[in-house]
């Protein structure tokens, strides 16, 4: 059993507006300040995402990134700024997280996730979040989710539209059936070329942060345990009609 964790005055008052909601409160303030998320990536979905967990009080990010800040990045990697450029990714995002919030613990690592060294970042925290831009990253991340059974959040971009969903296959859904796992939604990746890079396509800046911050609830409601995840189930938003769709879809 968990042993609840004290807030101070300062975080008190800090997170007052989250204590004031029933459905969050005091031990739903606990449990953010109790939790570890890593946060696979931080670029365009990343940014946003690592400000509002940080900003919730999170207790403890771990950052995967294995780049450096580039002036092209600025237009959507809003936790990134110009003093920053050359930096690596996981620094420059660990002093943002510092400024806004002194009481979260960062951790980094400036590393490319692979099947190999997959297992043995997640095992170390609650919750997964990937934002990351290829699908060899998205596998990997979500089998050692899987296997470690630890739930998942993973989300995409493209010019104007993006997708989010939440991944618990290790456990059973409300139809009694297995929760569908992340190669039900995509069993195999698309041929090489056929998705083009965001260098190549572009990218509408505020996009990443409206994808990245529904991550961000996504995360916080699996911490508190409230509200209902997006379980076997993927939202998508288009920027350009202001139109949001969710499709279901199941295991196997």
């Amino acid at each position: 059993m968990l042993v609840p964790t004290k807030l101070s005055d300062e975080e008190l008052e800090r997170y007052a507006r989250h204590i004031v909601l029933a459905e969050i409160g005091g031990p739903g303030q606990q449990k953010l300040k109790r939790a570890r998320v890593l946060i696979i990536g931080a670029g365009g979905l990343g940014a946003p995402l690592l400000l509002y967990l940080a900003a919730a009080g999170v207790g403890t990010l771990g950052i995967v990134d294995d780049d450096t800040v580039a002036l092209s990045n600025l237009q959507r990697q809003v936790i990134h700024d110009t003093d920053a450029i050359g930096a690596a990714k996981v620094d420059s995002a660990a002093a943002a997280i510092k400024r806004i919030n002194p009481h979260v613990e960062v951790e980094t690592y400036p590393l490319r996730i692979t099947p190999d060294n997959a297992p043995g970042l997640v095992c170390g925290f609650d919750i997964v979040a990937d934002g990351s831009d290829n699908f060899a990253t998205r596998y990997a991340a979500a089998d050692a989710c899987a296997a470690w059974r630890r739930p998942l959040v993973s989300a995409a971009v493209g010019r104007f539209d993006g997708s989010v969903t939440t991944l618990k296959p290790y456990e059973i859904g409300k139809d009694d059936r297995p929760n569908p796992s992340y190669r039900d939604l995509f069993p195999a990746p698309p041929p090489d070329g056929m998705l083009p890079t965001c260098a190549e396509a572009g990218i509408l800046g505020a996009l990443p942060g409206v994808i990245g911050s529904i991550m961000a609830l996504e995360v916080i409601k699996l911490i508190a345990g409230v509200g209902e995840p997006l379980i076997g189930r993927l939202m998508l938003f288009d920027g350009m009609s202001m139109r949001v769709e969710t499709i279901g879809y199941s295991a196997g």
